[in-house]
């Protein structure tokens, strides 16, 4: 059974209360419901987590292997832009890492057009809301089988 650890980024505990123009209405808590869900269906185990703290972030990347994870479904959400941490972490652990991000970041302010992470993940998907994180569990159980 593969394993799949989900990070969830900073603010991201404020779903469904935060920008809702942007986010939408739904919370963290309907998000992890579907992964669980999504997870169980497809014979996976599913670990999730939120931070809101960097450091906290590049420490459970950093010992991803060691906790026997098969892949990493990551919303860094703001250290997207900014995380240079994060984005050696993920290219550092061993483990292929599936980036996600509820919003379209493309199409939003110039600064959210650059990630840091993308160049060390496997793939991103963006812009689906919650389906976004389905999609990325999709991939990422699959790159847990290889």
């Amino acid at each position: 059974m593969p394993k799949i650890l989900v990070i969830h980024g900073p603010n991201l505990n404020l779903l469904g209360a935060r920008e809702i123009d942007v986010y939408g209405k739904i919370t963290i808590d309907e998000i992890n419901g579907a992964l669980k869900k999504s997870g169980k269906e497809k014979d996976a185990d599913i670990e999730i987590m939120q931070s809101n703290h960097e450091g906290e972030i590049v420490d459970v990347i950093g010992k991803a292997k060691k906790n026997k994870i098969n892949a990493i479904l990551i919303n860094p959400a703001a250290y997207t832009h900014t995380s240079v941490a994060i984005r050696d972490a993920i290219a550092a652990c061993g483990v292929p890492a599936v980036e996600v991000h509820i919003s379209n970041i493309y199409a939003r302010e110039e600064f959210r057009h650059t990630s840091l992470i993308a160049p060390v993940a496997k793939g991103q998907v963006s812009g689906f809301g919650k389906t976004s994180y389905l999609l990325g569990l999709e991939a990422a159980i699959e790159l847990a089988k290889k």
